[in-house]
Order: C-alpha cells, then structure tokens, then sequence
C-alpha cells in the first residue's frame, strides 16, 4: 500500500511539473473525489464549529486573565466580574435578537430583522442540505458577538460602574454590533460592494474598538493618570497573569480564524485550515518580536506589556485575511500590526485618551491596518476595504457615543471619586481579590 502511494504521489508531481493547469485540474478533481458524503460533510462541518466555538470562548477567559493582570490590585474582582457577565449578557441578547438582525436572511440591505427570538432545531432534527447544525452555527457567531464586548472591557477599566456598563454592553451585543455583522456576513450592503473580512478584523475588533474609543473619551482618564501635562504609569498588578491571558488568547485565536473556514468536509477544506492555523501563528510570533525590538530601540528596554499586545495586533491584523497570503506575508502583516501598539500608545496617551490595556491600538488600530492589507491579496478589493472601515467607524462611534451620553446623563457611568481611588472592588462587588496584601 505504501509503495502504491509513493508512485501516485511521484505520478501526481510528474503531472505537475509537466503541465501547471492540469496539475491543478488534476488536484482540484483529485480533493473533489475524496469529498466526504453530504451527512458526514454534516458531521465535520458541525465539529469545526463546535470545537472553533468553545476555542472562542475560551477567549474570554483571555481577556480576564489579560485585563486582570494589567489593571492595579484594587480593580482586580471588579474586572473578572465584568467579563464574566458581558459573556453571559452577549449570549442571551445574541439570542434573543442579535442573530436574528446579524443575520436577517436578506441581500444588499441596510438593516433588517428575521424573526426571533432565535430558534434551534428540535431534538434529533437535522437539516443535512445546510451543511452544518444550525445550532452550532449560532453558537459560533455568539462567541464572536462576546469577544466585542471584552474589548470595550479593558479599556475603560478602574473608572466605570458595573450597571451602566452592563447595560452598555446589553445595546452593543443585542443591537450596535449584529447590524455591522448583518452588512458583510449578512449578505448586506458591504457584501455586494465586494468588502472582505475573512474573520473580523474590522467587524468584530474595529467594532469593539470604536465602541471602546468612545466609552474612553466620554468617561475620561482616571484620577491622577495626566496631570500637568505628564503622564503617570499605573502599573499593572499581575503581569505573569496579563501572559497566561494572552496565550489564552492566541490559542483561541485558532479557532477564530481557523474555523471561518466554514467548512471541513472536504480535502481542501482541512488543508485551508491547516494554513490558516500556520498564517495565524506566524503573525502574531512577527507582532511579538517586532514590538520587543521596537521597544528596545525606543526605549533601551523590551517592554513586556508591548509584547503581550504586539502579539494580539499581530493577531488581530491577521484576522481579515488569514488564507490567501503566504507564510511570509503573513509575518509582515503581523509585524506591522506588533509595532501599532509602539506607536499609538504614547499618542493616545498625548491626546488624554486613557486606554487600560491598549485595546485601542491593538483592536481598532490594528484591525483596520488588517482590513486595509486584504487589499494585498486582493487589490481589487481596496476601495471597498475602505468604505467598509469608514462606515463601521461612523456607525459605531455615533450608535456607542449616544449610548454612552445617555449613560452618563442618567445613571451615571463612574463611580465617586473616593470610590475610583479606594479601588472599585470594594464599591462595586465588596470582593478585593487580594485581601491578603497590604497596599502602601
């Protein structure tokens, strides 16, 4: 058997090199045969969803751990809370209504909205013409929905309420960020245009970073971050658990990017996987180093948060087009995404915008930089790329920026100032997550 193999594969590279267009006629009828049936195509197509889901989700906890990790001490308990119930909060308005207008059923459209509450089959149904589970389809795109509200999170850390920003995050998951979704994913508007974002690189995280860009401009710096024209370092309280986060992120990331595949039940399903995997990786070690080097030249010393980040922006570039570049392009696109956070940190802090963890630069930032850089794989594409990040940069920021007013002219978005000082675990949970230390 395996003499039989090395002389079809020495066939099939003979076929190759002799004729380029048959070879790939040959390869294209050659994954074609070995296509799975419609009920077993069913079967994996529903597994790269369920297992991409759950890497998703398993995001969240990145996105604790990482936000944990960079905000001080007295701002620990307050910020896993908060992550753990905009999770929970995106998944009930994802099914109660978000799915329903990310996805209305409609083509070219604006805005629209099928019924809902979303329903799932019923026990022992299946539809084997879709292609995949229904159910598992919605949990996919749910995980996506929460991964927005966790960039808002970080960003306007130690100085926002836990009411209003729950009811934020209820509008952004149930309303702001389905509609964005439902002019790409949805067959919208953007889709006809011809915009392109393989994974999310403008509709999930340029989403989540415009709402965030917002959220910090209307509530403000915290107490004491720029005074007098300097600014102070609020250092984070647990750094090797801003890392793990981080890692926990880009394993998840696998299953972002990896499973928009949408399809493994074919030969030349799984081997686009496998590339994705690979292009996805390579972007964010590139994102690493470059923001290591970076730091050292600017600073004389590498700096460990920029790292963390400059793998995230590598992430994060990478996401709009994750398969057609090669493992080379795909290292520079993630390069340049390591080295926004270099840049954009410092000028965010100049302009008074207090962004936490650098969810800003690595999330809006980086996101259009990846949604610009499709382009280079598609260059028929470009006009579009850029239409589609303006208008989800003008509707999210006027959407958010009205939620965020009404917020703060009702209920009120920060807490006292005696509160924000003494450290918003104790005000907002009565839980300090580090009890046993002593703050000096």
């Amino acid at each position: 058997m395996s003499k039989l193999k090395t002389i079809s594969a020495l066939g099939l590279t003979a076929l190759c090199l002799a004729e380029p267009a048959l070879a790939q006629q040959g390869s294209e009828e050659a994954a074609e045969a070995v296509a799975v049936s419609g009920g077993t195509a069913y079967i994996f197509n529903t597994l790269l969803f369920l297992i991409g889901g759950f890497l998703v989700m398993w995001m969240a906890a990145g996105f604790a751990m990482l936000e944990a990790g960079l905000v001080r001490a007295k701002n620990t308990s307050v910020q896993c809370l908060k992550n753990i119930g905009l999770y929970s909060i995106a998944g009930l308005m994802f099914w109660v209504i978000g799915y329903s207008i990310a996805y209305p059923g409609f083509e070219g459209g604006f805005f629209g909205i099928a019924s809902f509450p979303y329903f799932m089959q019923g026990v022992g149904e299946a539809d084997v013409a879709t292609g995949y589970s229904v159910a598992s389809d919605w949990f996919f795109q749910m995980v996506f929905c929460a991964t927005t509200a966790s960039i808002v999170s970080g960003t306007v850390a130690e100085r926002v309420k836990i009411v209003p920003f729950f009811i934020f995050v209820t509008v952004l998951t149930g309303i702001i960020y389905p509609v964005i979704v439902s002019w790409e994913w949805g067959a919208g508007w953007l889709d006809a245009m011809g915009f392109s974002d393989f994974a999310g690189s403008t509709l999930v995280h340029s989403t989540g970073g415009w709402a965030a860009l917002m959220g910090a401009i209307i509530i403000g710096p915290r107490i004491g971050r720029y005074v007098d024209g300097r600014v102070t370092v609020f250092a984070g309280a647990n750094i090797p658990l801003a890392t793990l986060g981080t890692f926990i992120l880009w394993l998840g990331w696998f299953g972002f990017n990896g499973a928009s595949q949408l399809a493994m039940g074919t030969v030349g399903d799984v081997s686009d996987v496998s590339k994705i995997f690979v292009n996805t990786n390579m972007a964010a070690a590139a994102g690493v180093v470059v923001a290591i080097i970076a730091t050292q030249l600017r600073y004389g010393k590498a700096d460990v948060t920029m790292a963390l980040n400059g793998a995230l922006a590598g992430l994060v570039a990478i996401t709009a087009e994750p398969l057609a570049p090669s493992v080379g392009m795909s290292i520079i696109i993630g390069g340049i995404g390591g080295i926004l956070p270099v840049i954009f940190v410092p000028i965010l802090d100049k302009l008074k915008i207090d962004d936490v963890v650098g969810a800003i630069p690595v999330h809006l930032i980086a996101g259009i930089w990846g949604t610009l850089a499709v382009a280079i794989s598609f260059p028929e594409v470009l006009v579009a790329q850029i239409i589609g990040i303006v208008a989800t940069g003008v509707f999210v920021c006027i959407t958010s920026g009205i939620v965020w007013f009404v917020l703060k002219a009702t209920v009120g978005v920060r807490p006292t100032e005696e509160a924000e000082l003494a450290g918003l675990d104790v005000s907002e949970t009565g839980i300090e997550s580090y009890p046993e230390f002593v703050r000096t």
